[in-house]
């Protein structure tokens, strides 16, 4: 069965793209078959993976609104070991003509249902917003993974973000769990940093990943190369820390 992770939070800057390339890298190099679908109209994702938004005749805008097939879109770089459908700007019209259609939650779940027998794991990376494409992720998915980064507000965010996935858990997909929840651009010498993590490790002990994400040079030099971190500098801390966080995921497979 076809994982579908969607990566979510809706408070921009907490590594949330960063997350999904190198989670998508990590397990393609465990010989999985990986989609990455880049479900934010900034584009991120497809930036970071060397493709430029605005080079593209079609993107997952045209597979939403039914002007292409999911077959048309799918790009495989050279330079990536995992697949890509792509996104751009213009993908805020899908969001706003997607209001107006039926069961638009829908959408999102079946376009993949055309692909998702081509791959192990498809990770979808969300918008920052709890919008209409945020809801097609979560209605899509099988799973749930939340970066958060160890900052004031995270707390409060992530209990909104959960009435949210509990909402769409009773509406329109009744078997999407939180897989677990990232800590990431962590730095050890930060003291609020620490407290946070240790209140995470209190009130979500059971759905925390041991793995840390640390804030990383390597991580963040990587995008501008068009490149996942394990591809720029496989031996930076940023590159270990996602294969370990991979370790963590593919052991859920078994539970």
């Amino acid at each position: 069965m076809t994982e579908v992770l969607a990566v979510v939070n809706q408070k921009g800057g907490v590594g949330k793209t960063t997350s999904c390339v190198n989670i998508c890298a990590s397990l393609a190099k465990t010989k999985r078959k990986i989609l990455l679908v880049d479900f934010d109209p900034q584009s991120n994702a497809t930036k970071g993976c060397g493709i430029d938004p605005h080079g593209l005749k079609i993107s997952v805008n045209d597979i939403l609104l039914g002007r292409h097939s999911l077959e048309d879109c799918i790009l495989s770089p050279k330079n990536l070991s995992f697949s890509i459908l792509p996104a751009t700007p213009e993908l805020t019209e899908a969001e706003v003509m997607l209001l107006s259609t039926q069961s638009k939650e829908f959408t999102l779940k079946n376009v993949l249902n055309e692909c998702a027998i081509n791959f192990d794991y498809v990770i979808i990376d969300c918008p920052p917003s709890l919008n209409i494409l945020t809801v097609n992720a979560l209605t899509a998915a099988t799973g749930v993974l939340i970066p958060v980064q160890c900052e004031f507000f995270a707390l409060q965010g992530l209990s909104e973000l959960m009435t949210t996935i509990n909402t769409i858990k009773s509406s329109s997909n009744q078997e999407l769990v939180v897989k677990g929840i990232i800590r990431t651009m962590f730095d050890p010498r930060n003291n609020l940093a620490t407290d946070v993590s240790a209140q995470l490790m209190k009130y979500f002990a059971d759905k925390l990943y041991r793995t840390i994400i640390p804030r990383n040079i390597t991580l963040a030099e990587a995008p501008s190369h068009g490149l996942p971190v394990i591809e720029y500098d496989k031996n930076s801390k940023g590159s270990l820390s996602y294969l370990s966080l991979v370790g963590e995921i593919l052991k859920q497979e078994k539970l």
